[in-house]
C-alpha cells in the first residue's frame, strides 16, 4: 500500500493537480463540439486505353442521383482503413485492391447535414479483377472515362487563361460531367505550391457530390506523379503482361506518347520475363512479363 501511495505521489499533474488518471475520470467527452468522419474511395482501372473511375448513384439525400466516390462514415470503434474496405465492399461488392491515402479534405461547408472532415482513398486494380454491383446504400454503380486535358480558346490557339477540362463520362456515353480546372502558383514561404479551383463546365447537366471533383483533380496528378519514380503503374496490370500493353498504360497515366526504347530501358530491371508468348497473333509473337518482386526504388 506504501509503494502503491509513492508511485501515485510521484505521478506528474496538470494546473489542477490532477493525475492524468483523475484528469481522464473528470474529463467530459461532449465539452467540445465534434465533426462527422468519412472515407471516400477513388477506385481507377485501364480498360482498351482509357482511365476508369467507378462511381456510384446517390441513392437519398444529400445529393439524391448524384455520382460520388464509393465511401460513408468511419463506426467509432474501427480504424479509418477498416471503414474505407468495409463501405467498398458494401457499396461496389470489391475488395482487395492496392490502397493508398491520398488527401484528408475538410471545408466547414462540404457537407450540407453537418461538419465532415473525408479521408479520402487512392486505389488502383486491373479491370479483369473487378466486378462491381450496387450495394444497398447506391442506386447504380458504373464505370466513368477520366481525362484532364488543357482547354483551348475558342480559335483553337494555346490555352485559354490556363485552365484545364476535366471531364467524367459514363461508359455508354450518357453521363457526361466537365469541370473547368484553373491553377495558379502562390508562394508558401520559399516555395511555389498550386492553388486550384474548379467550376461546372458551363451547360454542363450534372455534377459530382460534394467535393467530390477536387479529389478527382489530385488524383489524377497524384497518379501522373508517381508513375515516373514508382512501379505504381503495375497495380493496373494483370499478373502477366506484354510490354507493349504495360507502355500503354504508362502513356494513359502520363497523357503522352512514350519512345518504346527510352520506355523498356527504363523498365526491364521492373520486370521478369515468362515463358509464354501471345497466340494466334498475325504479327510477331510478344513475349509475356510479370512485375519483378526483388524490384527497388533507387
Amino acid at each position: 500500500m506504501e509503494k502503491d501511495s509513492r508511485s501515485r505521489e510521484n505521478q506528474p499533474r496538470n494546473a489542477a493537480g490532477l493525475t492524468e488518471e483523475e484528469f481522464l475520470a473528470r474529463y467530459e467527452p461532449g465539452k467540445y463540439e465534434r465533426p462527422s468522419l468519412t472515407v471516400d474511395m477513388l477506385l481507377f482501372t485501364i480498360d482498351e486505353g482509357e482511365l476508369k473511375l467507378l462511381l456510384v448513384k446517390r441513392k437519398d439525400h444529400p445529393y439524391i442521383g448524384c455520382w460520388a466516390f464509393p465511401g460513408g462514415f468511419v463506426g467509432i470503434n474501427e480504424s479509418i482503413e477498416e471503414a474505407m474496405y468495409r463501405e467498398l465492399k458494401e457499396e461496389t461488392n470489391v475488395d482487395r485492391v492496392y490502397m493508398e491515402q491520398l488527401y484528408t479534405w475538410g471545408d466547414v461547408d462540404r457537407d450540407p447535414r453537418m461538419r465532415v472532415v473525408s479521408v479520402s482513398y487512392l486505389a488502383l486494380a486491373p479491370k479483369t479483377a473487378l466486378k462491381p454491383s450496387a450495394g444497398d446504400d447506391a442506386a447504380e454503380v458504373a464505370w466513368f472515362i477520366v481525362k484532364k486535358q488543357p482547354l483551348l480558346d475558342y480559335d483553337g490557339q494555346g490555352l485559354k487563361n490556363e485552365a484545364y477540362l476535366l471531364s467524367l463520362t459514363s461508359e455508354d456515353g450518357a453521363v457526361k460531367i466537365a469541370y473547368i480546372v484553373t491553377e495558379r502558383q502562390r508562394k508558401n514561404g520559399v516555395l511555389n505550391i498550386v492553388e486550384t479551383h474548379l467550376e461546372l463546365f458551363p451547360g454542363t447537366a450534372q455534377r459530382l457530390a460534394f467535393d467530390h471533383q477536387k479529389a478527382v483533380n489530385l488524383a489524377l496528378e497524384r497518379l501522373k506523379n508517381k508513375v515516373n519514380y514508382t512501379p505504381i503503374a503495375f497495380n493496373l496490370m494483370p499478373e502477366e503482361f506484354t510490354l507493349g500493353q504495360l507502355q500503354k498504360v504508362y502513356e494513359t497515366l502520363l497523357g503522352k506518347t512514350l519512345y518504346k526504347a527510352n520506355f523498356r530501358k527504363k523498365i526491364f530491371p521492373m520486370v521478369i520475363e515468362t515463358e509464354k508468348k501471345t497466340e494466334n497473333v498475325k504479327h510477331r509473337p510478344s513475349q509475356f512479363y510479370r512485375f519483378n518482386p526483388d524490384y527497388k526504388e533507387e
